[in-house]
């Protein structure tokens, strides 16, 4: 997704938005081309040191297992980089959190009226939950 924008005294650039896009299904192409790029410096290593011609049998049947490898290997690797995408993603949003709260607690430090409300509720968390135990 491209959109092109402008502003005061600039041409138009091109902007690359990156919502709605599966990252996780970016990620798993990812890691099988580098899969199978290394696959292919494998083979390539192997076959220059064949010098028979007869041997392209074999070069053939090493290729059809390397792509059978490759076939079973998309679900696990899809799963695994959706994990990681979401662990990832799961990190973020507590390092945003942990920034929103630090700034609530110093502009709390900074006014009185805050840390009443922070004071108040609390407070009123702690009457909820004695009133649970009862």
């Amino acid at each position: 997704m491209t959109t092109l924008t402008q502003t005061a005294g600039q041409s138009l650039q091109p902007r690359r938005s990156l919502r709605g896009l599966d990252t996780a299904h970016i990620s798993a192409t990812l890691l099988m081309a580098a899969i199978a790029a290394a696959l292919i410096v494998v083979a390539n290593q192997v076959v220059e040191n064949w010098t028979d011609g007869h041997l392209l049998a074999a070069w053939i049947l090493m290729w059809a297992v390397s792509f059978g490898l490759l076939a079973l290997m998309v679900a696990p690797a899809r799963r695994s980089a959706a994990r990681l995408s979401a662990t990832i993603r799961g990190w973020g949003a507590a390092r945003r959190q942990r920034a929103q709260d630090e700034a609530y607690w110093n502009a709390a430090l900074a006014d009185a009226r805050i840390m009443a409300d922070i004071s108040r509720a609390m407070s009123h968390a702690a009457d909820d939950e004695v009133r649970a135990s009862i």
